[in-house]
């Protein structure tokens, strides 16, 4: 007769189920805040997504898909008409064309999208150079693809990089280099020269820059998004990633899109469709109707959000905060040494529970938490009586 293994017995040999992949990463420390705001009902300025409405010409476009029964799986790599409208913005933007057939496809968001790219193009081994602070998700991406990362330091207050220390991090096993620009944490926009510096190393070494651009529109005071596959030489090695997630404020939707020359395509595809098959049909028709909208709509985006940062680094800066101004996105990091805490976790637990405040300890952007224990980053993708209630109880600090 068998001998069954009991529940508890299996409770106390579980490290034989956890793979050494998983082990090395936490959970989202993002999303562990925004827990916690919920449970004290604190006003989450950690979770980078908008509380006020998306565009109510959008949203009627989705509710039309379902109501026209666009329910059923649309074409693995995206629906045509959505790939179509992708194409023709980029062309109108940045003059990049790719082909709907062959250069691009759709996803569940760009979270989606970077891990079906590097899952494609890397091998176990291989090396993943990345820019420190980073937005969380590149980390555990490495790591599922069982990639070595190479980090490469964006220094404050303007969050610069060394040309030498980047070309150091370059080798003949570099398979990708991660961009992200406008970037998450910093608000840092690449300028094209220092695009130039990437692209040239990228040649040289023969590797891929893989860019997630989903702050491409987000950007204030003149700054410009140059997309690092515009650049002479650079279509051919680049992996673009993006969403209609932080344009559109549709966080939730999960559609984003990765373009590439076909032959990456090719492997990205594959992969996509093993993860997840497609995003969801109705938001793709919807996707449609954003692609095409005006470009009033992105210069107001644009002021809006500046009106935002503003507020929120003056109410910021009234209780204590030291800030990094932010060229783009919708972050701002901030120093936090002159509040006497041990370390971030402390002082942002502390701030949840004492002040009704989330934001997001600044270690979980570095890999040595130490280099980021001073520093908290807060969202201001928020509607204004939000922050202005976020800085009436900071001022408890």
């Amino acid at each position: 007769m068998k001998t069954l293994v009991r529940p508890v017995e299996i409770a106390d040999r579980r490290p034989r189920f956890r793979s050494n992949r998983t082990s090395q990463f936490t959970e989202s420390v993002i999303r562990e805040m925004t827990r916690l705001a919920v449970e004290v009902q604190a006003v989450n300025l950690a979770q980078g997504f908008p509380d006020f409405a998306a565009s109510e010409e959008i949203k009627r476009a989705a509710q039309e898909a379902i109501g026209q029964d666009f329910n059923q799986y649309a074409i693995t790599w995206g629906a045509k008409p959505f790939r179509d409208a992708i194409a023709a913005k980029y062309r109108k933007w940045y003059g990049l064309d790719y082909d709907p057939e062959r250069e691009i496809t759709v996803c569940c968001g760009a979270t989606e999208g970077m891990i079906a790219s590097m899952l494609a193009v890397t091998n176990p081994g291989d090396e993943v150079i990345v820019f420190e602070p980073y937005y969380e998700n590149y980390g555990p991406d490495t790591l599922l693809c069982e990639a070595q990362r190479k980090l490469v330091a964006l220094r404050p207050p303007d969050w610069t990089f060394d040309p030498a220390e980047l070309r150091r991090a370059f080798s003949k096993r570099t398979k990708a280099i991660i961009l992200n620009s406008p970037n998450n944490p910093t608000g840092k926009v690449f300028a094209r020269q220092e695009l130039q510096v990437i692209a040239e190393l990228c040649q040289e070494f023969d590797a891929l820059a893989i860019s997630d651009e989903i702050y491409e529109h987000i950007l204030y005071e003149g700054a410009s998004h140059t997309p690092i596959a515009t650049l002479p030489g650079m279509k051919e090695r680049s992996v673009l990633v993006n969403s209609m997630s932080k344009t559109y404020s549709v966080t939730g939707w999960r559609v984003g899109w990765v373009l590439a020359v076909p032959d990456l395509t090719d492997s990205i595809r594959k992969v996509h469709d093993f993860l997840t098959v497609g995003a969801a049909a109705p938001l793709q028709q919807a996707g449609v109707k954003a692609m095409n909208m005006p470009d009033a709509y992105y210069q107001k985006l644009a002021t809006e959000y500046q009106g935002r940062r503003d507020l929120l680094m003056g109410l910021l800066e009234g209780a204590g905060f030291k800030c990094y101004r932010p060229d783009g996105a919708y972050y701002i990091m901030t120093d936090i040494q002159d509040f006497g805490f041990e370390d971030d976790h402390t002082f942002v637990r502390h701030m949840i529970q004492n002040a009704g405040v989330a934001a997001v300890p600044g270690s979980s952007f570095f890999s040595d938490p130490k280099q980021g224990c001073s520093l908290i980053r807060f969202c201001f993708c928020k509607r204004y009586e939000t922050l202005i209630e976020a800085g009436r109880r900071l001022r408890k600090l």
